[in-house]
């Protein structure tokens, strides 16, 4: 089996495993909490992203790793996770909490999609392996990254009164 499609295989294994998780633990705890709770709890997890600048240090990835992929994956996971920090700093200051909340989501969304443009332009599936230690973040982590942002979308956009009744 090539190593593009045993890439492709794991990231759809971890989408799918994600979503069932999503599915069963997190979706109902998000319907019955306010939206306050459900965007800190997003927000907690995105604050990790400064994790993200991983994929510049030398030899945690191959040095033949596209830099054009690398460099955009570690300050875009880097922006998002310092926006989300903010987000959780300004709890108290509703119109900045929600300034902050908006802003983690739409550039950590923009930077997961323009990753993926990146990694399937310059061909990082078929050399999986260049990533080195960090193969588990698209796989592992940047499903649940993805869907947290979906979820995020859907709750800012929902009606502050239908969350109050649920």
């Amino acid at each position: 089996m090539s190593t593009q499609l045993l890439f492709r295989i794991h990231l759809v294994c971890g989408y799918v495993a994600w979503l069932l998780v999503f599915s069963t633990y997190v979706l109902p705890w998000f319907k019955s909490t306010d939206r306050i709770n459900a965007h800190r709890a997003i927000a907690t997890l995105h604050s990790f992203r400064f994790f993200g600048l991983v994929f510049l240090v030398p030899g945690v990835v191959s040095p033949d790793l596209p830099a054009p992929f690398a460099t955009a994956a570690a300050y875009g996971d880097f922006a998002t996770g310092i926006l989300a920090m903010l987000a959780l700093l300004t709890i108290r200051i509703r119109p900045l909490f929600w300034s902050f909340v908006v802003a983690f989501n739409v550039v950590g969304i923009a930077d997961l999609l323009i990753d993926y443009t990146l990694a399937t332009q310059l061909g990082v599936p078929a050399s999986a392996g260049q990533l080195g230690a960090t193969y588990a973040i698209p796989i592992l982590y940047v499903p649940a990254l993805m869907i947290t942002h979906v979820m995020a979308f859907y709750l800012l956009l929902r009606s502050p009164v239908r969350t109050a009744n649920a």
